[in-house]
């Protein structure tokens, strides 16, 4: 099992999730607010959990995946960043490429922490995965992450439906920024 490599910033730390997660995890995906524009509707403690397994997974099986976001100085979880196989069915200009997310609790938003640490994963992935591409998904009801994934170098190639919401597609070249 490969181990997830620790990634520093000048204020994050990215770092493999422990079980010890589990309650903070389930805080932000519990959170009917930070959830409404990813899965619609807050997570259960056993689906939160079933998210904590599924990230241990990825990088057992594909060799990337999620890490748990810490303040460096300290140590709160402010909550996860990283690149997913999520196999969602939309199509071959998306499926089969690193899916970048970002999700952060109340506390940690409007900080930069979100640009910060997707900045660190994507020069990991350009420097170690070496994926031609990577893409994400957004919903079209969020200026913020839309913002976001322009400013960390993804450009919109098409919008589809997901959960009921509309959703952005996005894509980005390797080293682009």
């Amino acid at each position: 099992m490969p181990d997830t490599p620790v990634l520093t910033t000048d204020r994050l730390v990215l770092r493999g999730h422990e079980a010890f997660d589990h309650e903070a995890l389930h805080g932000v995906w519990s959170d009917r607010e930070v959830t409404r524009h990813i899965t619609g509707s807050p997570s259960t403690e056993a689906e939160s959990w079933g998210r904590l397994l599924k990230y241990a997974g990825h990088w057992r099986l594909a060799g990337y995946g999620f890490w748990a976001v810490e303040h460096r100085q300290t140590g709160r979880y402010l909550g996860e960043v990283g690149l997913a196989d999520h196999r969602r069915g939309l199509g071959p200009a998306f499926d089969g490429k690193p899916e970048a997310g970002w999700i952060l609790a109340p506390h940690a938003q409007g900080h930069g922490y979100a640009r910060e640490a997707m900045r660190a994963v994507l020069d990991w992935a350009d420097g170690v995965l070496g994926a031609p591409v990577t893409v994400c998904v957004v919903s079209a009801a969020h200026p913020v992450s839309i913002r976001l994934a322009q400013d960390i170098g993804y450009r919109a190639f098409g919008a589809t439906e997901k959960a009921g919401q509309e959703v952005r597609l996005f894509e980005r070249p390797r080293g682009r920024e």
